[in-house]
């Protein structure tokens, strides 16, 4: 079984260590991802943002990260960074809870590791097919933004945005 280690660098949400390790190891199974380890940390807007401009050169808060550190066919070493205060703002605009937003998150973090995209349409909507995929074995759908306009993630190209 590949190690995820769940750091909790925050204090804005309760996380569900269980559940997150489930769904970085369910995307990981079906990657065929047989060997690794996976750091996962949640934390906060400010940290985010300092690892954001740090890494991306994006000076704004993010709803999530991922570093690949090693790849090769069969074993993945990497890092997922999410921000929990962010996952709270967020599902307010989506009508769900701020651990379901966070789960999301970290699917689509995850997602990115085992090399999925989402820069073009076409790899975009195959990532929301993905994304609602993996929430679905979680008995979640995807909700849809529940307001028009702008949100503070809809600026960000990488944020796993809503459209229906």
């Amino acid at each position: 079984m590949i190690p995820i280690d769940v750091a909790n660098q925050q204090t804005a949400l309760a996380i569900d260590r269980r559940q997150l390790r489930r769904a970085v190891r369910r995307v990981l199974g079906d990657e065929a991802i047989a060997q690794g380890r996976i750091s996962l940390a949640i934390v906060d807007d400010p940290t985010i943002r300092r690892l954001n401009r740090q890494y991306l050169d994006h000076d704004e808060p993010t709803d999530v990260l991922s570093f690949t550190l090693e790849r090769s066919a069969d074993t993945l070493e990497g890092e997922v960074i999410a921000s929990a205060e962010t996952a709270r703002r967020a599902a307010r605009r989506y009508g769900w809870s701020p651990a379901d937003e966070l789960l999301l998150y970290v699917i689509h973090g995850t997602l990115h590791l085992t090399g999925q995209r989402d820069d073009t349409p076409a790899t975009r909507a195959l990532m929301r097919a993905r994304e609602r995929h993996y929430l679905a074995y979680f008995g979640l759908a995807r909700p849809c933004r529940k307001h028009r306009g702008p949100g503070p993630q809809a600026a960000s190209r990488r944020s796993p945005s809503r459209r229906c």
